[in-house]
């Protein structure tokens, strides 16, 4: 997760950017910024997808047998 100082300065730059504009320098922070925060998404987004086991109303596990593969080199189950 992004910390929330960096949150914030984005949610800033947003604002200003509907309200007056950006400045050069401002723009690619805000670039950098939202990068930043995209990498860390889908980081811990893969991360979670990686964990996922998924079972049918039967109760029996039909997890994709990739995702498993996936799993059991990263011993995760």
């Amino acid at each position: 997760m992004l910390p929330k100082d960096k949150l914030d300065r984005i949610n800033v730059l947003s604002k200003k950017a509907k309200e007056a504009g950006l400045t050069e320098q401002e723009a690619k922070e805000q670039s950098a910024l939202r990068r930043e925060y995209l990498e860390t998404f889908r980081s811990s987004m893969l991360t979670t997808l990686k964990g996922v086991t998924i079972i049918d109303p039967e109760g029996n596990d039909v997890t994709p047998a990739k995702l498993k593969e996936i799993q059991s080199k990263n011993n995760l189950h």
